[in-house]
């Protein structure tokens, strides 16, 4: 009863006001009819206040949100199913979905009165053109009686994540360069030929490629046996971001570190779809959420998007190198860089080092500072290094940058590497 009556509206505290007014001015005027009008208007909202206290309410919301991983700048439906498992019917209700101020306003719908078993559907849409991982909800319900005399707020506790990830470009196939090792561009036939003893077999299974049945292996099993495809023959590429925040320059959306971060979605998708196990390495070193995932689709990317859609700068001084040693010689590495500093330079030198394909992709930091300041980014210090690298500026076009890295290998091939100087800081 006390929350209903902290619950008089307006016009329900108006009501109480004028039925007290009518019923003094009443017995001072000697009006009995006055006296029986103030009562009714007195009596009015008292008594929704006692239906609405006394009403148990058993609201039950299911909240849907289709895509749960979209990209930035794409829309996404939220769905909300309502439904009165009471027994008594409400009266008009309000209600406001709780979103985060990137995902648009917080949309507020108003429902006529749900009998008990009766259900409502409504939808609306959010949008973000920033990346992130992102809660909807909880809703907020307030039930009004028909009069709109007493509100009684309810609140739900569940809340539906959505993830915004980087926005990508489709990029164009050029030679990666790198010796194979494994299942990508240039995988070998493994197992073409040899005894049983020389493969691993397992179970056919429905849609495998009638090739490569072992047919030694399934006339002495009973049963067809196909030969296993070995993960140590897949190749692998590494995907490292340069995420601190020294090498960055620029606020939100429009800073490097958001273009980095996205040239390296873009990276990520492209080389899964050339067949490549790729995994994420950062400055603080390598995430164990997204290590070598073998990718053909884009719904297969998800958790290297997701990866990357939650990532924030980090104050770390120096590049991580522990990851290094965990790493075999060979394979490819694409790195996305920001400003690079004299220290970083024995780092870049072992990257490039344990791989045989580097390429690089400098984010001109000057650029983003001062669009009149763009001197080509770490570019110089990288190719000095042996990698083959270009740099990003403002107003570049991914792909064609893309396009350039893939020119860039004749280049690298006439003018060699060499050590940077010592001290030199590229910014």
């Amino acid at each position: 009863m006390r929350e209903a009556l902290a619950g008089l509206t307006v016009r329900g505290r108006a009501f109480l006001a004028a039925g007290v007014t009518a019923v003094v001015c009443a017995v001072v005027l000697g009006q009995p009819a006055l006296t029986r009008v103030g009562i009714l208007v007195l009596a009015l909202p008292l008594v929704t206040v006692v239906v609405l206290g006394r009403s148990r309410y058993r609201l039950a919301l299911v909240r849907t949100v289709s895509p749960q991983l979209v990209a930035a700048g794409q829309p996404a439906r939220v769905s909300l199913t309502l439904t009165n498992e009471g027994r008594t019917p409400s009266g008009v209700l309000l209600l406001e979905d709780q979103v985060p101020y990137v995902l648009g306003t917080r949309p507020r719908f108003v429902l006529e009165g749900i009998g008990h078993g009766w259900r409502r559907h409504v939808t609306y849409q959010v949008r973000s053109d920033v990346r992130g991982r992102f809660e909807i909800g909880p809703m907020a319900v307030r039930v009004s009686d028909p009069f709109g005399l007493v509100e009684l707020g309810r609140s739900f506790r569940t809340t539906v994540p959505l993830t915004v990830t980087p926005r990508t470009v489709p990029l164009p196939a050029i030679p990666l360069g790198g010796g194979w090792t494994g299942s990508g561009d240039n995988r070998p036939r493994a197992f073409a030929s040899g005894s049983a003893e020389d493969v691993t077999v397992r179970e056919y299974r429905r849609g495998d490629d009638l090739r490569r049945v072992h047919w030694r292996s399934s006339a002495r099993v009973g049963e067809l046996m196909v030969r296993r495809e070995e993960q140590p023959w897949q190749s692998r590429a590494t995907l490292f971001l340069d995420n601190r925040m020294r090498a960055h320059r620029g606020q939100g959306i429009a800073s490097s570190l958001e273009a980095a971060v996205s040239a390296a979605a873009s990276v990520a998708v492209h080389l899964s779809h050339r067949g490549f196990s790729v995994r994420l390495v950062t400055a603080a070193g390598e995430d164990p959420a997204a290590a070598w995932h073998f990718r053909d689709s884009d719904l297969d990317t998800a958790p290297l998007l997701e990866a990357l859609a939650v990532i924030e700068a980090v104050h770390t001084p120096r590049l991580d190198a522990s990851w290094l040693g965990e790493q075999s010689h060979g394979g490819l590495t694409v790195a996305v860089l920001g400003g690079v500093e004299a220290t970083d330079i024995p780092v870049l030198r072992r990257m490039q080092h344990h791989t045989s394909s580097a390429l690089a992709i400098a984010v001109d930091v000057a650029a983003w500072a001062s669009p009149t300041s763009g001197t080509g980014g770490a570019t110089p210090v990288l190719a000095q290094q042996g990698w083959r690298a270009v740099p990003l500026r403002p107003g570049d076009r991914l792909d064609a940058v893309w396009q350039e890295l893939g020119r860039s290998a004749s280049q690298l091939s006439r003018t060699g590497g060499g050590a940077a100087p010592e001290g030199m800081v590229v910014r």
